[in-house]
């Protein structure tokens, strides 16, 4: 299948996208680079890899995996149109010639068997009610002896100092809200058991951590938050089903604002990761 190929059926999963595609959650996205996101795939890069991003948004990640095979290929997958046409800018802004965008499904992916050298999901599987079935689908397109790769975080595991109420209360609603989409927020301990029942043998798991610490970096994540919880699908989907009200969600993001002007703030973000080999 050529890179510029159209993947996927047109219409949409069934699944909730918890965050939505407000520009508090692209902020974050943007962000995403293969080293601060997919590291530990680094290793398994061959100059001529076709790859499939599975669940792309923005791009960044794509267009640097692009860069780093050169001779090969990246084909970045979104249910979005929107995100996929930012997507598709982002790429030709940075020269990159070798990264496409295309509108699809995981769970139905329009490739061929044994299609890709490796298939990537970042921070995909956490928001998906079937990530089994999905994983089961990027092993069909991998090639034999190539390599399926996730990276999710835990939500339950992320952690904070100094202590702040409001952010107590966040997690606990978004681990409800999430939860009430039939996905899984603490989906990175689960990946090495999710791909084993997709029917991967050779499963290598392991883990790595946003920190954000410095003043810069917690008014970013304060602000993102904060934004998120007021603007994005999280705030309508919590609101519209009960779960906040809408003054509650303002002291939510007066508490991340609170909690990012702390000299000693300090915020981790654990993720899970596996190599899987098809």
């Amino acid at each position: 299948m050529e890179a510029t190929a159209r993947i996927g059926v047109m219409t949409a999963p069934e699944d909730v996208y918890t965050h939505g595609h407000h520009d508090s959650v692209l902020r974050s996205h943007r962000w995403r680079t293969v080293d601060n996101s997919a590291a530990y795939l680094v290793p398994f890069l061959a100059p001529g890899s076709v790859i499939l991003d599975v669940g792309c948004g923005p791009g960044t990640i794509s267009v640097d995996l692009a860069r780093r095979v050169p001779s090969g290929s990246v084909v970045g997958l979104d249910r979005s149109q929107e995100v996929v046409d930012a997507a598709t800018v982002e790429a030709s802004g940075a020269g990159v010639g070798n990264a496409s965008f295309a509108v699809g499904d995981v769970y139905a992916l329009d490739a061929a068997d044994d299609t890709f050298d490796i298939v990537h999901a970042h921070q995909v599987l956490q928001h998906l009610s079937d990530p089994v079935a999905a994983l089961a689908e990027m092993r069909r397109v991998c090639r034999p002896g190539g390599v399926v790769a996730a990276r999710d975080s835990d939500y339950s595991a992320m952690t904070w100092y100094p202590a702040v109420p409001a952010l107590d209360r966040w997690l606990d609603l978004y681990l409800q809200l999430a939860r009430s989409n039939d996905a899984e927020p603490d989906a990175g301990r689960r990946l090495r058991s999710w791909a084993r029942a997709a029917g991967f043998d050779d499963v290598t798991a392991s883990a790595s951590a946003w920190c954000y610490s410095t003043s810069d970096e917690r008014e970013w994540w304060s602000s993102l938050w904060a934004d998120r919880v007021t603007g994005s699908a999280f705030a309508e989907q919590a609101a519209e089903r009960g779960l906040a009200t809408r003054s509650e969600l303002a002291s939510l993001a007066e508490g991340w604002h609170a909690w990012g002007r702390e000299a000693d703030g300090w915020f981790a973000v654990l993720h899970g990761e596996i190599i899987c080999r098809a």
